[in-house]
């Protein structure tokens, strides 16, 4: 299985190693092409083009894994994903491995996710994807569990026939401390939220804060604080259909019928 691995904490990230160490463990064919700077907060945007419509792309060599390609893109995550997949860096890829973010990607704030917003790119391009997160990274970070966690995950990925993206937040804690892996449902904004806290003339001023009140017990960011490895399955583009929206469309004439 051919493994593109990208991240938005930037190219020189020890968790876009620690992910591309695991994919290969788990005897992937992988090539690296991630941000040449941090991108975070990118979601799935697709900044990163000159006003040629070219996008620079550098050769590196990431420390201990001389025989993995890797690319430095002036580029956005998603955008790096949607060219990854349309053969930019070598044959198309099966899966999209985006990680080890530092830091959580948990609730509704996944929305603003560089990390999230790759895998997201990939699964509606036709691959499989995965996002990793390590939900904090004060002091030792432990690496070796989020890989630990990926390689378990990654194998369920390669089964998985539905088309949906993986998001895996894994706590900051040693291997032997992990006490599982759990579902984890999206309720509230996660871990961490920016708050407006003052407003001037032309300016606002916001923090990062955190949220106040225990997560709720079947979030994701809960299984996170009691020690678990959280796995939550999202799906890259939903459509609705609420009977409002169908009865108001219905009684609206064709724009046609009201020019005649």
């Amino acid at each position: 299985m051919r493994a593109l691995v990208t991240n938005d904490d930037g190219i020189e990230s020890e968790g876009l190693r620690c992910l591309a160490t695991a994919a290969l463990e788990c005897e992937c064919e992988v090539v690296v092409a991630a941000p040449k700077q941090d991108s975070s907060g990118s979601s799935a945007s697709l900044g990163g083009f000159a006003s040629d419509g070219r996008i620079l792309v550098e050769r590196r060599q990431l420390q201990g894994m001389r025989d993995v390609t890797a690319f430095a893109v002036s580029a956005a995550p998603g955008l790096i994903t949607l060219v990854g997949t349309h053969g930019a860096f070598g044959p198309r890829p099966d899966v999209v491995l985006s990680g080890i973010n530092i830091g959580p990607n948990l609730g509704t704030g996944i929305l603003h996710s560089g990390t999230v917003g790759a895998a997201m790119t990939g699964r509606v391009q036709g691959c499989r994807a995965m996002a990793v997160s390590l939900t904090d990274t004060r002091g030792v970070a432990h690496w070796d569990t989020a890989a630990t966690v990926t390689r378990h995950v990654l194998h369920w990925l390669r089964d998985l026939d539905d088309e949906v993206v993986l998001n895996v937040n894994v706590p900051n804690v040693a291997p032997g401390d992990l006490r599982g892996l759990r579902y984890g449902e999206i309720k509230g904004f996660g871990s961490v939220q920016a708050m407006m806290i003052e407003r001037g003339e032309g300016w606002v001023r916001t923090r990062i804060a955190d949220p106040e009140g225990a997560a709720d017990p079947d979030s994701d960011a809960a299984q996170v604080e009691h020690g678990f490895a959280s796995v939550t399955a999202l799906r890259p583009l939903c459509t609705a259909h609420p009977p409002d929206v169908s009865l108001l469309l219905a009684s609206v004439a064709p724009v046609r019928d009201r020019d005649a």
